[in-house]
């Protein structure tokens, strides 16, 4: 019998104070006083709901992220990673993020969420140019972005900063100016993403000004440069890092670690012996509040096929700048790495991933064509679409 992967706890918080154009998340426009008190019991009564299932195993990390998370009052938070500490093993010295958005920060509250134990908070400041926030439908301002990072500086010694490109109108100097800002500002650790339109979001709909393709390509090569220059590594597609401040959380996500979810549309991944199940809770904040008060919030929950594994898998763990290790692949799935054999012959063919006996990574070229090399893995039953989204069913939304 295979050892159990690790195990994480990620928490979502659903409200915001305005739906960003682009994201698809499970997020909800906050409309008078936020149910705190309510959600908050209600994220421990489905913790304990699940701990006869987690019996015993250590939770290495936990992210509460959202929504705008840090739209709750600093005591909420304390109340709430109070209880996950009395209810579950949680490790020593635990990285705990938290999600902030600099349009929902207070100097106080800043110090309150670290008094309460969370260690790393991870700020989505997307861009520090006023036009390109107006664009991005962003509630803050590039002096409140600013003033943000500064204060939280001061409070955490592990901060992360998001940052977005290839936005509406952006070119290459105003990509490398937003990235030389937070440079300036000695984060701990910086996400980089490429804005994309995604379905069931306005800009899917009404799809803005972007840059070409090309243009795009040209600013994720300068973007990355400069943070190597600067001493960050790039260790997964969109994520940098100073030495030895990886997301460890996130990481346990692309090592295919498993992970317990709570909170309205919160998705989990759990390990058991020769199976790998899935949850996903119900999304309406509401709803979620009634079902977790009737003792059933999950919505649905279901083995991952195991034609369907192999995929799972490389979706994750291809995104890392190293790769995997080949024997990661049956300790987290249970199957033997011939099953993808096949697969990894036509990668290596087309120039996309390198192997040997130890260790399998995607080429640069790989890199840059991240989707086409995960549809080499997908099985023949579904379009690398439909595979993509149902596998990427998962909130992290932050780094």
């Amino acid at each position: 019998m295979r050892a159990l992967p690790p195990l994480a706890l990620y928490i979502h918080i659903p409200w915001c104070v305005r739906k960003c154009p682009y994201c698809d998340f499970n997020s909800h426009e906050a409309r008078g006083a936020l149910p705190e008190k309510e959600y908050v019991e209600a994220l421990i009564a489905d913790l304990e709901g699940e701990l006869p299932r987690i019996w015993g195993r250590r939770v290495r990390s936990v992210f509460i992220g959202g929504g705008t998370p840090s739209l709750f009052q600093a005591a909420s938070i304390d109340a709430l990673l109070a209880a996950v500490r009395a209810r579950v093993d949680l490790a020593a010295g635990a990285e705990i993020t938290l999600e902030a958005n600099p349009g929902t920060f207070e100097v106080g509250k800043f110090a309150g969420f670290r008094a309460a134990g969370v260690t790393r908070l991870s700020i989505g400041v997307q861009s520090f140019d006023p036009a390109h926030l107006r664009a991005l439908g962003r509630i803050h301002d590039d002096i409140q972005a600013r003033r943000a990072i500064e204060t939280a500086r001061r409070v955490f010694d592990n901060i992360n900063v998001d940052l977005m490109y290839g936005l509406p109108e952006q070119d290459l100097a105003q990509a490398l100016a937003d990235v030389e800002a937070a440079i300036g500002f000695e984060p701990d650790h910086i996400s980089a993403y490429h804005l994309t339109l995604e379905p069931n979001t306005y800009f899917h709909r009404y799809p803005p000004l972007l840059p070409a393709d090309d243009d795009v390509a040209a600013m994720q090569d300068a973007i990355e440069a400069r943070l190597a220059q600067a001493g960050f590594e790039h260790y997964e597609t969109s994520a940098f890092a100073r030495h030895g401040r990886r997301c460890a959380h996130n990481l346990n996500y692309w090592e295919f670690g498993d992970y317990l979810g709570l909170g309205a549309g919160a998705h989990g991944k759990r390990s058991a012996p020769e199976r790998v199940l899935r949850q996903a809770r119900y999304r309406q904040p509401a709803e979620y509040l009634a079902r977790v008060a009737a003792g059933a919030p999950v919505q649905r929950e279901h083995e991952v096929p195991a034609h369907d594994l192999g995929f799972e898998f490389m979706l994750n763990a291809l995104r890392l700048i190293e790769g995997f290790a080949t024997d990661l692949f049956e300790q987290r799935t249970g199957l033997p790495l011939t099953r993808v054999l096949p697969a990894l012959a036509r990668a290596e063919q087309q120039g996309l991933i390198v192997r040997d006996h130890a260790r399998i990574a995607p080429t640069r070229l790989g890199q840059r064509f991240l989707n086409d090399l995960l549809q080499l893995f997908l099985p023949d039953c579904a379009s690398a679409g439909e595979r993509t989204r149902a596998a990427q069913a998962r909130e992290v939304s932050g780094g």
